[in-house]
């Protein structure tokens, strides 16, 4: 299974944002997380589609956008438009999860669904088969530069079991306190989508980058 690097921007400095993608595209990061937050699904506001369309053509990374939004079908078609690849709604935050993940394909873009650290990895057993990706929150949503979760750790076998077991190839995504130090127990719990802000962006990126590829690539 492929292993793949994305780079969270909410840890970037957004005064020298397109040169750091950049780093992070040479160094091998194949895509680049993009968190909506609307300060009412999370505490935290940050950044939308404007953001997305003005760095759409930075770099030729694949744009994974994670939608921390309250109904978040409300935004998906316009995001699309924007330039995601692949958006990402929480089963928390929609009212109808399948419909959300119906209307993400409609546009033509592949669909993921997320779930926070307080839910049981079973309630996305009714959309294994509806979406390309799943993503574990191994921190609560909502700000960075928090500490993993260790028991994220078995959350993530038990989704892979659950997809193994139906023969479902699908990504498994996680996000939050993944570092160079933990990133190899993440993988080896069945993950292959690795988000990383801080222990990408704080000091030098395309070093810290090509760090965790040469860690990433021994799995693959």
């Amino acid at each position: 299974m492929k292993m793949i690097l994305a780079p969270s921007i909410l840890s970037a400095d957004f005064r020298i944002l397109g040169e750091q993608l950049r780093e992070t595209e040479r160094a091998g990061a194949g895509y680049i997380h993009f968190d909506v937050m609307d300060g009412i699904f999370v505490p935290s506001i940050s950044f939308g589609m404007p953001v997305l369309s003005s760095i759409r053509g930075t770099t030729g990374q694949t744009m994974d956008v994670h939608l921390m939004v309250t109904e978040p079908v409300r935004y998906v078609e316009e995001f699309a438009r924007c330039g995601a690849d692949i958006i990402t709604v929480h089963l928390e935050a929609c009212e109808d999860p399948g419909a959300a993940l119906d209307r993400i394909h409609s546009c033509g873009v592949r669909a993921g669904i997320s779930i926070k650290p307080g839910t049981a990895v079973e309630e996305l057993i009714p959309y294994l088969d509806r979406a390309e990706m799943f993503l574990i929150m191994s921190v609560e949503p909502g700000r960075g530069g928090q500490k993993f979760i260790p028991e994220s750790l078995e959350r993530i076998r038990k989704l892979r079991n659950l997809l193994d077991e139906r023969g479902i190839e699908a990504d498994i995504e996680v996000d939050g306190g993944i570092y160079h130090s933990n990133v190899g127990e993440v993988i080896d719990a069945g993950a292959n989508v690795l988000v990383s802000g801080s222990g990408v962006f704080n000091g030098d990126v395309e070093k810290n980058t090509a760090d965790f590829m040469e860690i990433l690539r021994r799995y693959e």
